[in-house]
């Protein structure tokens, strides 16, 4: 007498066919966010390469293992043959279908761009992280109005005296983040630094002073702000400094020209 497809002894080897399920599943799931160029989302793009190359290998490895259950299924009727009678920490099945629901749940929940939120929650600065303190990017000869926001705080690691770039003329471009330390007519335009993977990004901004309210450049919105460089003493945000009520002499841009722009396709900088 044969046994249906959903008989009791046959769930052996239905359960075992989701480990090359979960396998395969993510080596498309790789490969779908390096074609929809959404890896820059995840990590640097010094690893895209390997993301691709991990991803066809995770496609071969899911291949051959659904092809060998699919042998063993044909071979044994669909009852699985295990001589060595081992047992498993987790019932059979339970990690490959978590890791082919973590698969699915990256088709539908796509990779989204850090908010600013987040960059409170981390802490936004003026200085760049010790793993970017690299003497040798910083370009004393790039005109003012020609540095990012980060060429802007690479400059200011260099030599953070900033009375020496009073008057200078800026143009730079980041998200909108409301400090609250700062009066309502002081926006952060911000950018999110990251070194290796999403994990790890690090926040950094540049204190922009309006002509009016902020209220009018909505949290998280792109801005464009052009105008120059002037110091002022503004309070220092309590959760990064240890400190409450200390101020500090900062460099600020004075907004002259303020544009909304789109999010950029590579919102983060490296």
């Amino acid at each position: 007498m044969t046994s249906s497809p959903l008989s009791p002894r046959r769930w052996p080897a239905l359960l075992s066919s989701l480990d090359g399920l979960g396998i395969f599943a993510w080596g498309v799931l790789l490969l779908y966010y390096s074609q929809r160029g959404q890896l820059n989302l995840l990590i640097h793009p010094n690893y895209f390469g390997l993301v691709t190359v991990t991803g066809l290998v995770l496609l071969a490895l899911g291949a051959l293992r659904l092809f060998q259950c699919g042998r063993r299924w044909w071979k044994y009727g669909g009852q699985v043959r295990d001589s060595a009678g081992h047992q498993t920490v987790l019932p059979l099945g339970l990690g490959s279908s978590l890791l082919l629901l973590a698969a699915v749940a990256g088709f539908v929940i796509p990779p989204t761009v850090f908010t600013s939120q987040m960059a409170l929650q981390r802490g936004i600065s003026n200085t760049l992280p010790a793993t970017q303190l690299q003497t040798v990017s910083f370009a004393s000869q790039v005109k003012p109005e020609d540095r990012s926001l980060v060429d802007w705080i690479r400059t200011l690691n260099a030599y953070p005296e900033p009375d020496a770039y009073q008057g200078q003329q800026a143009k730079v471009t980041g998200f909108v983040v409301y400090p609250p330390e700062l009066g309502d007519n002081y926006l952060l335009l911000s950018r999110f630094i990251l070194t290796c993977c999403a994990v790890d990004v690090y926040p950094v901004a540049l204190p922009v002073k309006l002509a009016g309210p902020r209220a009018q450049y909505p949290q998280d919105s792109w801005l464009e702000v052009q105008g120059r460089m002037i110091t002022e003493t503004l309070p220092i945000n309590s959760q990064t400094q240890q400190t409450q009520n200390r101020e500090k002499r900062q460099l600020v841009l004075e907004a002259q020209s303020i544009k909304p722009i789109p999010t950029p396709a590579d919102p983060y900088s490296y």
